[in-house]
Parts: structure tokens; sequence; C-alpha cells
């Protein structure tokens, strides 16, 4: 079984078991090397759980913080609903095709975008046949 220690760290490591044997975690890679500074607001409580945990891995808030959200964007992106969803706003405009290659990478992207020409082309031969 995994540690919460060993759990945090394997973005950037191999995990070592208690019994030695070491097995590759999926790594998650960092969208970019440009970083933004973001500031937002956070229940008290959150964000003391955030810094006892970085005090017991020997890391700092914001290191926590990037791989929380890393690992919830990774997993989100896997949700079949919210898949549909990411599509869904592409398909009404709401979002552009470079924020969907954002959320779900190129090879999605560009297959979502090969669906809305055809639901494209489609509604305009289905508006010219009336």
């Amino acid at each position: 079984m995994v540690s919460q220690r060993e759990h945090f760290h394997s973005h950037t490591h191999s995990v070592h078991t208690h019994k030695g044997t070491s097995r590759e975690n999926h790594t998650v890679q960092p969208l970019s090397s440009e970083k933004k500074r973001v500031q937002f607001r956070a229940p008290d409580r959150l964000i003391d759980r955030t810094d006892a945990l970085a005090a017991v891995l020997g890391e700092n808030r914001t290191d926590i913080l990037v791989t929380a959200l890393r690992e919830y964007l990774q997993e989100a992106t896997h949700d079949d609903t919210l898949v549909q969803e990411i599509a869904a706003a592409y398909y009404d405009d709401e979002i552009t095709s470079k924020q969907v290659q954002t959320l779900l990478g190129a090879a999605e992207a560009a297959n979502l975008q090969v669906l809305k020409q055809q639901l494209d082309d489609d509604f305009i031969d289905e508006v010219a046949e009336r």
C-alpha cells in the first residue's frame, strides 16, 4: 500500500514500497513551464490541512496545491460525463478548440473538431433543404 507521502511525491519520482520494490506511477507532466500567479480564497480548515501536509512532506503550500489541482484535473478529464460537458461547451462555442486541447489533449481535441465540423455541415445541409 502506498502512503500519502509516497502518493504526493509520485508526480516526480518512482514509488518505493515498504518491501523495497519499486513500481512506476503514472506521472502527470506539468502543463507548462511558464507560471502564472493566482490568488484565491479557501476555507481556513482546507488551508490548515494543506499546511500540515506540506510540513509532513517537507514541501510548501504551493507545491501541495499545485499537485492537488493537477491530479484533480487529470482525474476530472477522464470522467465521461465531464468530457461530454466539455464537448457540448465546444459545440456551443462556449470554449475554444485550444481550451479543449488544454483540457483533453491534442488527439481528443482533433476528434471533437472533426465532429463539430460534421455537425455544422449537417446543420447547413438541413437548413438548405428547407
